[in-house]
């Protein structure tokens, strides 16, 4: 294992290999959501993506250093006893790790000067740690996947 997220994660000869996989795991999660909620997302998932081609590769990319420093701590706590996988340990502590990732999105979404992202945000919000605490599994295997 790396020493750190950021050595292993951030390092400019793998940061693209990390950031496509990530895309790759919310393309994932889109699909695999069901329901009336779940045609919701994906509807406006695929509109995103249909309007501005690249956008959640952008998105992952320009997030991904607070991502992993919100990441770190659990990555340290995960190190010092490893036992099964990354993603299995970020599903057994779902909140904090949830509210460590949505903390990131929610402090940029206070300081964008765009009403039309607040306005979304704030609407796709309140069912956010839903879907980020469904998605660590997923998540923790894209990181462990670059750490080594």
């Amino acid at each position: 294992m790396a020493l750190t997220l950021k050595a292993a994660l951030l390092d400019s000869d793998k940061r693209g290999f990390v950031v496509t996989d990530l895309e790759n795991l919310v393309d994932e999660e889109v699909k695999d959501k069901s329901g009336l909620s779940g045609g919701v997302i994906k509807t406006g998932y695929a509109a995103v993506k249909k309007v501005k081609p690249g956008i959640i590769w952008g998105v992952i990319d320009t997030l991904l250093d607070e991502f992993v420093e919100a990441l770190e701590p659990h990555w340290t706590a995960y190190s010092a006893s490893p036992t099964g996988d990354f993603g299995a340990y970020l599903a057994s502590h779902p909140q904090p790790v949830s509210e460590a990732l949505l903390g990131v999105t929610d402090r940029r979404a206070q300081r964008s000067s765009r009403q039309a992202i607040t306005s979304i945000y704030s609407k796709l919000r309140p069912k956010a740690q839903e879907n980020v605490i469904e998605a660590l599994p997923r998540l923790g295997r894209v990181v462990e996947k670059h750490s080594v």
